[in-house]
């Protein structure tokens, strides 16, 4: 299905290419009300869902419940701050389905085409050394 072209839609996904931050669709919002000042909150969850659902950004599930969005699609993985929620981008070497140890491929039943780790715990800024 071929959808309509749509400059807001366009404006939601350069401004998740533009950013690293994962920001939730409020805050997407409120970078979009400064260009489309009538845009409503509902089109702009609709256009993340969208684009999300086409494989064109990532939405990624947090530990607070808000879906965060993510404009690279290079492969990586994410880490979760138990503590602020904050995400962050993490790359490991050689991410497709070799990265899969044997022990755990031997289960699979299929092929494996992508991978997707999300790591948990208390971030850097957070940890204030607390944790050690």
């Amino acid at each position: 299905m071929v959808r309509k072209f749509s400059r807001q839609r366009e404006s939601i996904k350069r401004n998740l290419l533009e950013r690293r931050d994962h920001p939730t669709a409020d805050m997407v919002f409120a970078d979009i009300r400064k260009e489309y000042p009538n845009v409503s909150l509902g089109t702009v969850y609709r256009n993340l869902s969208l684009l999300a659902d086409e494989g064109e950004i990532l939405k990624l599930k947090s530990l607070n419940g808000a879906d965060h969005f993510d404009g690279n699609k290079t492969p990586h993985h994410h880490f979760i701050c138990k503590h602020c929620g904050g995400i962050q981008d993490v790359f490991l070497p050689d991410p497709d389905s070799s990265f899969i140890p044997t022990e755990l491929a031997e289960q699979i039943q299929g092929t494996v085409t992508e991978c997707t780790i999300t790591f948990s715990g208390i971030c850097k800024s957070c940890d204030n050394g607390h944790l050690s």
